[in-house]
């Protein structure tokens, strides 16, 4: 089972994917004013890769935007990857 977890200080903040209570998987962002957040990491573990987690994680940072009514600048180049090819994100996409 996975499920993800974010924190978020007002200044930055990271969402962090766990499978089965351990690590599998993060993405970070740095808030750029009050109306966008700039991705600008996506990291997962090698033992965890292929499993789809980075595009969750992305997927996950587009309904938190949407959620707060704000953009996403995709400067992590799988974020940014992922966010060309999926034309639904572009609502929030800055």
């Amino acid at each position: 089972m996975i499920h993800i977890e974010q924190e978020d200080d007002g200044k930055e903040g990271r969402f962090s994917l766990l499978e089965s209570d351990d690590f599998a998987g993060e993405l970070s962002y740095t808030w750029a004013g009050n109306d966008k957040f700039i991705i600008d990491h996506t990291g997962i573990p090698d033992e965890h890769t292929s499993k789809g987690y980075g595009k969750k994680l992305v997927d996950k940072a587009v309904e938190f935007a949407r959620e707060k009514g704000v953009r996403i600048l995709p400067l992590c180049p799988f974020a940014k990857a992922y966010m060309d090819k999926k034309r639904e994100f572009d609502d929030v996409r800055f």
